[in-house]
């Protein structure tokens, strides 16, 4: 089982990453921020894109771990227990509305996308982003082994292929100007090796590989690792839009 704080770690890994970072960039940038605009970090996490979208950003998070863990590392941002169909902001006072890695687990989405609406104001941007569950790219010997790990994976997820949907959702629920862009997030560092543990763990429970493939597996990704050929290829969906003008 892989606990919260191997969690943060493996999860400090993926974010430190130079094409980790640029892609947080370029959501930034999609954003379009007014000069002291309000934007909301849905399932923020611990805190990292709060801290560098500026005094004026607020993070949301069900998970009180989560939340301490920001606070400890950022110490003053504005992080707030909460779900992302009850947001803690009053109606259109939002400029911005920002969900990393979110959608694949509400188990409503439509319900989170109603929200976004209502606390952006006339004008304000939306960006989602989020991986294809279905379409990581892992390199191993082990071709049939690490494709029924991946698809397990995926099918334990409510909506593991919700990120390639982004854009007609947002069509759907009234936004505008929707866009999409893909980028590719390549990992080549054994602190990702957690995630790919978390991997084979939900294979094994959900019956699609048995204890010694996982371990076997696992070994086999290991010593990729400590030999510096580890290599994992995520397809990440970015996704914007813009909330339509008051009539």
């Amino acid at each position: 089982m892989l606990d919260t704080e191997a969690l943060i770690r493996a999860l400090d890994t993926a974010e430190s990453t130079p094409d980790a970072t640029a892609l947080r960039a370029r959501s930034y940038d999609l954003l379009r921020l007014p000069k002291g605009g309000t934007v909301i970090d849905v399932g923020c996490g611990t805190g990292r894109a709060v801290f560098e979208l500026g005094p004026h950003a607020i993070g949301v998070d069900p998970d009180p771990v989560m939340l301490a863990a920001a606070e400890k590392r950022f110490p003053g941002i504005d992080v707030r227990a909460a779900d992302a169909t009850d947001l803690p902001v009053r109606d259109g006072a939002a400029h911005g509305y920002r969900a990393d890695k979110v959608f694949h687990v509400l188990p409503d989405p439509g319900a989170a996308l109603a929200e976004a609406r209502r606390v952006l104001a006339p004008g304000g941007r939306i960006v989602l982003l989020g991986q294809d569950w279905d379409t990581i790219v892992i390199d191993s010997d082990l071709g049939d082994l690490t494709r029924r790990i991946v698809h397990a994976r995926a099918d334990g997820m409510p909506h593991p292929r919700i990120a390639r949907a982004y854009r007609n959702l947002l069509l759907t629920v009234g936004f505008r100007e929707a866009e999409v862009e893909v980028h590719t997030a390549i990992f080549t560092e054994a602190g990702f090796l957690p995630l790919l543990a978390k991997h084979a763990e939900v294979a094994v429970e959900r019956g699609a590989i048995g204890g010694v493939e996982a371990e076997r597996w696992l070994g086999e990704q290991t010593r990729r690792a400590e030999t510096g050929r580890l290599l994992v290829y995520l397809p990440i969906f970015v996704a914007s839009a813009t909330q339509r003008e008051a009539r």
